[in-house]
């Protein structure tokens, strides 16, 4: 797992209503400069626009894998 990645997040399985708040939550619990990997069964781009809304300026975003079964994203605390 790349450097400063502290957990894998596989939201894939989970009931579309509970995925969000738990990302959220994943989120608020690291430390500036910590990176969580989520895994998605689907472009998570609506979460980006959330996170652009909810946490302007607070994290960064890297695509690791785009599809076609499977994203990750990098999803990193940057304040």
């Amino acid at each position: 797992m790349p450097e400063n990645i502290m957990k894998e997040l596989d939201v894939s399985k989970l009931l579309p209503p509970q995925r969000h708040p738990l990302i959220f939550q994943t989120f608020d619990g690291l430390q500036k400069g910590d990176s969580f990997l989520l895994i998605n069964d689907h472009d998570p781009k609506p979460l980006w626009y959330q996170f652009l809304h909810e946490r302007e300026n607070m994290f960064s975003w890297e695509y690791v894998q785009q599809g076609p079964d499977l994203w990750k994203v990098k999803i990193t605390k940057k304040a």
